[in-house]
């Protein structure tokens, strides 16, 4: 059994995304306020936690390039896995495939990885989350991009891009994203060995600590948007490879093959134990195919994950 303490931990969190996605189905708040909550977290709340946390981080020697290798290396062997379930079981075109793999392997890093790794581990959990973090977007974002425009050409929708003028375009857009700005800032501050102190500490204090409450019910808000629809087959394969088969690998490649410290090892598990990110239903809407497949897994993968981190954390002995 889920001891009451992990319950303590995942219950309130999940709680804040009912409260969110009932005060949209109600009408409540209108959608636009969801949108407006949305905006903040990412344009301001999250990296300005993202620069107080790095700016005073503490590695203890650790190494971020292994924990890079092991947590993409599982999402590469899950995202390859979910493409060839999509392209030859369900029969689906290569954008679909793509779709696949992102919805099985793009995680919730900020929005439900945040706060359960703070919830459960304090700032100091947030140090190898945010290790994770720093290349997540990028490195998902770049891998996204290129193999959607590869499998559109395949699929006959577009015509073939030079990939240098695919990765310029994605650089600018990085660049000009405020999760970037606030981890190279963080960064910078840390190495520069400048004091977070006085009123600048505390001002961003206050605003960082509104990101994780605020987070969970924008998002609670936007599943009103996503729900339930089409085809449930492929989203309950993508979801069990999300919330089961990426934190399995994930814990078996930190702990045995890398061989990182405990905190790490727990901290990258309960990650990739998240669920979907939006940014599935986002590159299904621009390359036009998998709305049903990456909607529905957001939604099964947040509502399965009210179990699943429960359980990992049960395994994991964090509690």
């Amino acid at each position: 059994m889920i001891s009451y303490d992990i319950v303590a931990v995942v219950l309130p969190i999940f709680a804040l995304i009912v409260f969110g996605f009932g005060a949209a189905v109600t009408k409540l708040l209108n959608e636009s306020v969801g949108d407006a909550l949305g905006q903040f977290v990412y344009v301001i709340a999250i990296p300005l936690l993202v620069f107080r946390t790095l700016a005073t981080a503490s590695f203890d020697g650790a190494s971020p390039w292994a924990l890079w290798a092991a947590y993409f290396s599982g999402v590469a062997i899950i995202w390859a896995t979910a493409t060839l379930l999509s392209r030859r079981i369900f029969r689906r075109e290569a954008r679909y495939g793509v779709i696949g793999g992102i919805s099985a392997g793009f995680a919730n890093t900020v929005l439900v990885g945040i706060p359960v790794v703070s919830a459960t581990f304090g700032d100091t959990g947030l140090v190898p989350l945010f290790v994770i973090l720093s290349v997540h977007l990028p490195v998902m974002t770049i891998a996204s991009t290129i193999l959607m425009e590869r499998a559109a050409v395949t699929d006959g929708t577009e015509e073939p891009k030079p990939l240098l003028q695919t990765l310029i375009g994605i650089t600018r857009n990085l660049l000009v994203n405020p999760l970037v700005i606030g981890i190279l800032a963080g960064a910078a501050w840390r190495t520069a060995g400048l004091p977070l102190t006085g009123l600048p500490a505390d001002a961003i204090g206050k605003i960082a600590n509104a990101a994780i409450p605020v987070a969970l019910f924008s998002l609670g808000m936007s599943l009103r948007r996503y729900g339930i629809r089409g085809n449930l087959a492929p989203a309950i394969v993508m979801t069990a490879l999300k919330i089961v088969g990426l934190p399995v690998i994930v814990y078996l490649l930190t702990l045995y093959v890398f061989k990182l410290p405990p905190l790490w090892v727990q901290v990258a598990t309960l990650t990739a134990a998240c669920p979907t990110g939006i940014n599935a239903y986002l590159f299904a809407t621009r390359f036009g195919t998998g709305h049903a497949l990456s909607s529905n897994t957001i939604t099964l993968s947040t509502g399965g994950a009210v179990l699943s981190i429960g359980l990992w954390m049960k395994f994991l002995g964090v509690m």
